[in-house]
């Protein structure tokens, strides 16, 4: 509804669900997982809605032309994240690049991030770590125990995934492994294990607090607590490594991680590169670019163990190309576009953050002809908008020809944005899809995959605000007969 007043323009908000309740809002509303719950209510409010978390008014997007309308027009006014406590508590009150709001300490930590950590010669530059994490994943199966008269064994993959990502991205930043073939698990092995298993149960919980604060002012809410003791553990065990790298005095060694990059800027520019700014970006990182590359290699393993002709079409692919005398490596995944295909068709069905991260309006903007008022959250449901049947012939299916006929145009718009788009779009992008197709490639050259028995794997998604899989994926597998595995 639009009416003019004495020269004024009024613009209606967007539509909510008719009940909203004292202290909670609309929170009654919702189950889990949230991005199935919110996609439901946008089936039957529309598309744009204003519903109240609490004590936050959020806008919530499902439809591809009203995210093009946020990241475009508006990318400057949703440019900003939310404040919440664990950007407050892990943030170093809201300063790392994933939580800082847009202005110029942001515009100096994402110059750090896509200039000095993951430009396209860095990324290169830590090609041989992906590799040789990628081959110890391969020894690993290899070696596995159990194996059946018909030569199948078992893994299970969700760890096996996590463990390599991990691996691969604190080889980068500090030179170590920590899980693995490693000489028993050392006191600070048994630290990181401990820090990374409490991120991990944090990174998919909903912190009632952020929305009802009056759970914390009365002591319900305890995630705050274990943010803070979280925060001490983490930030002492990287200042740790910090400290082990500024005092290597090997020039080799000095630049051989991404902490001995930025302790060398550090020398010249102390201000920009401080201690506290190295731990954020190494935090954000390590948080950023593990769990969900790793849930996407279980999402496109599961996938294809439930559709076997995509398995046979992508090792048909690998084998034309590469042949059986020597392992996939980073090189030669642009010239395999079915696999591409396949994890381009993952990403879609099964994005690892279905609801990209909040953003939040610096200003009031309007947004499909509704007004949004200044300071609220964005949430934008790329899960529903991934499955949207009026941009997707047969959204459910897994299909992954979609991205290599005329349908893969929509690749790269915002039908199909699983890093998120403009000024906060994911700037490790690059770096996460050369990670998740050389593990896929090489599991897929080296073995033959069936399912743990005939039934189909299950799909079904866990309850967080990532999406995982409810149960962890088991299957069976075997090394193939080619000459490769021999020199591995």
């Amino acid at each position: 509804m639009e009416f003019s007043l004495s020269h004024t323009v009024f613009i209606s908000l967007p539509p909510s669900p008719p009940l909203s309740l004292p202290i909670i809002g609309h929170l009654y509303l919702f189950k889990k997982p949230l991005h199935q719950s919110l996609a439901k209510i946008s089936h039957k409010y529309g598309p744009i809605l204003l519903l109240q978390f609490g004590s936050r008014p959020v806008l919530v997007v499902s439809s591809h032309s009203a995210a093009e309308e946020c990241f475009t027009k508006n990318d400057v006014v949703f440019a900003n994240r939310p404040r919440l406590l664990a950007g407050k508590h892990l943030g170093y009150g809201y300063t790392t690049l994933a939580w800082s709001p847009y202005g110029d300490n942001w515009r100096n930590l994402r110059r750090i991030a896509t200039v000095e950590i993951l430009a396209p010669n860095r990324v290169q530059m830590f090609a041989g770590v992906r590799q040789d994490e990628t081959r110890h994943l391969v020894r690993r199966l290899l070696n596995g125990d159990g194996e059946s008269e018909d030569g199948y064994r078992v893994v299970e993959m969700k760890s096996a995934f996590f463990e390599t990502t991990v691996n691969v991205m604190m080889m980068m930043i500090g030179g170590k492994r920590y899980y693995g073939d490693v000489s028993g698990d050392s006191e600070e092995r048994l630290r990181f294990k401990e820090i990374v298993a409490e991120i991990a149960g944090l990174s998919g919980a909903t912190n009632i607090g952020d929305f009802v604060p009056i759970l914390r002012w009365i002591g319900m809410d305890k995630i705050e607590h274990t943010l803070r003791k979280l925060l001490v553990k983490r930030d002492n065990f990287m200042q740790d490594l910090i400290e082990e790298h500024r005092n290597i005095k090997s020039e080799k060694q000095r630049n051989s991680t991404l902490i001995d990059v930025l302790l060398s800027l550090q020398e010249n520019d102390p201000q920009s590169y401080n201690d506290q700014i190295i731990r954020g970006m190494v935090q954000v990182m390590l948080t950023a670019g593990t769990a969900t590359s790793a849930s996407t290699m279980e999402w496109a393993m599961s996938l294809l163990l439930n559709n076997p002709d995509a398995l046979i079409k992508a090792q048909a692919e690998i084998d034309r190309q590469i042949g059986d005398t020597r392992l996939v490596d980073d090189s030669d995944l642009p010239h395999l576009p079915y696999l591409q295909a396949v994890i381009k068709e993952t990403l879609r069905l099964c994005p690892g953050s279905p609801m990209l991260v909040p953003h939040e309006s610096s200003a009031s903007c309007t947004v499909g002809g509704y007004r949004v008022p200044s300071r609220t959250m964005l949430l934008v449901n790329m899960w529903a908008i991934q499955r949207d049947p009026k941009m997707w012939e047969d959204p459910m299916k897994f299909k992954p020809e979609r991205f290599i006929d005329l349908e893969g145009n929509r690749e790269g718009s915002f039908a199909m944005m699983p890093f998120g788009y403009g000024r906060r779009g994911c700037p490790g992008e690059s770096m996460a899809l050369r990670v998740v197709g050389l593990v896929l490639a090489s599991l897929i050259q080296c073995f033959e995959w069936v399912r743990l028995d005939r039934e189909m794997v299950d799909m079904a998604e866990a309850s967080g605000l990532a999406m995982s899989k409810a149960q962890p994926l088991a299957a069976r597998y075997r090394p193939r007969a080619i000459e490769l595995l021999q020199h591995i």
